[in-house]
């Protein structure tokens, strides 16, 4: 493969904010595939440009496109939880370059993370890896960690199967890949 060939991987860039343009690196990990630019956008239209005040959780962080982009665009805490210790590390490194100290990396599984903590979030982004189960097993584990009418973002291989109290805002596809706004809504 030629240097050609290779640029552009493992890198995503900021779309909006205080760190527009900038560019987040990190390492070749199986599994990891940052959401795409497109998505990212529509997402970001669907919230709304500001998230300014919000406390956000990046379960499965990965490339940390999605907890890095709230940041920028004025999120005032932003924990990311991975499980790849490689990928957490590049996290840390990318946060220090950013020099953003609202973003917390935790080294972690997400499900048993959110099992033992207590604090309470505003925001979920929820992007697990492709094909697998996590997505609706961390959306069912979710609402004790969530302020009253918190909104989360998942991505998924198929379509989510959310009982109540949650409610779905949006919903699209972009190739194999489903992704939604979903609010939790008061028992």
């Amino acid at each position: 493969m030629t240097l050609g060939a290779t640029r552009g991987r493992n890198r995503v860039r900021i779309i909006a904010g205080k760190w527009r343009s900038r560019i987040v690196r990190f390492p070749a990990a199986a599994q990891l595939r940052p959401t795409p630019d497109r998505v990212r956008e529509t997402l970001f239209n669907w919230l709304g440009q500001r998230l300014d005040g919000l406390a956000c959780v990046d379960l499965f962080a990965g490339s940390g496109a999605l907890g890095f982009e709230a940041l920028s665009r004025g999120a005032r805490r932003v924990v990311m939880v991975e499980h790849d210790r490689t990928v957490a590390a590049a996290l840390s490194e990318s946060a220090r370059e950013l020099e953003a100290p609202e973003a917390e990396v935790v080294n972690a599984e997400a499900l048993a993370w959110l099992a033992r903590g207590d604090e309470r979030f505003d925001l979920a982004f929820v992007d697990p890896p492709y094909a697998t189960p996590l997505a609706q097993a961390a959306m069912a584990a979710l609402p004790p960690r969530l302020n009253p009418g918190a909104r989360v973002y998942a991505e998924a291989a198929q379509p989510l199967d959310l009982p109540a109290p949650w409610r779905t805002l949006r919903e699209d596809r972009a190739g194999a890949v489903r992704y939604g706004l979903y609010q939790l809504d008061a028992p």
